[in-house]
């Protein structure tokens, strides 16, 4: 009976992959890694629609793909000595975009080995927000950088 749980329904044979665990990633920056976060949000994509009409068929609307769109990544991290990610972030503010690659690496539940990749491609941060400061809290401060980006690959 043990052996049923294992395998997925249906006539595939393959055995049962656990899904990877989303506790355990980290940022690099042109292949150096920057440090590890507490939450990434918003990996995405979204293909916009095109609709339009067939000439002689106008009672059928016909839909294509039409521009795409890349969500922002908002990536929150502890506050700490470095001050790499806040220089790049005043470096787009005074005009000057510095665009580099980004990686999103996603780590197996024991932190050792990559297990998924997300490659932004001519990233730069477009908003930084600082951590909230309580003179009675004992939480992290926590500090967030949006970036935007142009391209996206799942290595």
């Amino acid at each position: 009976m043990a052996e049923a749980a294992t395998k997925p329904a249906g006539n595939n044979s393959a055995a049962w992959q656990d899904p990877f665990r989303n506790y355990n990633f980290k940022l690099e920056i042109q292949g150096v890694t920057q440090g590890h976060f507490t939450e990434c949000s918003n990996i995405g994509i979204r293909v916009q629609t095109i609709s339009y009409r067939e000439g002689g068929s106008n009672q059928v609307v016909h839909r294509m793909p039409g521009p795409v769109e890349y969500a922002d990544v908002v990536l929150r991290y502890g506050l700490t000595a470095s001050k790499e990610l806040w220089a790049w972030f005043l470096s787009a503010a005074k005009g000057n975009c510095d665009r580099k690659n980004v990686s999103i690496v996603l780590l197996d539940s024991a932190g050792a080995n990559e297990v998924a990749r997300w490659n932004l491609t001519r990233a730069w941060p477009k908003e930084w927000n600082g951590s909230p400061l309580n003179a009675g809290g004992n939480s992290f401060a926590v500090e967030t950088v949006t970036l935007t980006f142009e391209g996206l690959e799942r290595g």
